[in-house]
């Protein structure tokens, strides 16, 4: 057998898993109309809609703004070091596993 089957759209794109969801039917009924009005299947507007969501969640966790006075300190703060505490000190010099 050549593996698992997966499904082709008429754009070419193939579609190789399948995301289950319940949801309530007035929600449901809510997204069918959204993606009515924009001519799109209800799978097609969920997709899209929750990829959104997810690239948007993910840029938030690496990018922030800052104005200048905090921008500086954060600066300041990359530039120091901080203080050796002993533990780390000791783990540094410490022989790796993998070198034994």
């Amino acid at each position: 057998m050549d593996g698992p089957r997966r499904a082709a759209r008429a754009d070419g794109v193939r579609r190789e898993t399948t995301i289950h969801v319940r949801a309530p039917a007035r929600t449901r009924d809510l997204i069918d109309k959204a993606a009515s009005s924009l001519g799109k299947t209800r799978s097609e507007f969920i997709l899209e809609s929750a990829r959104s969501r997810a690239v948007d969640v993910l840029i938030d966790e690496r990018l922030f703004g800052l104005d200048d006075s905090r921008h500086a300190a954060f600066l300041d703060a990359l530039d120091t070091p901080p203080a050796a505490h002993p533990r780390l000190v000791a783990l540094m010099r410490r022989r790796p596993a993998w070198e034994a």
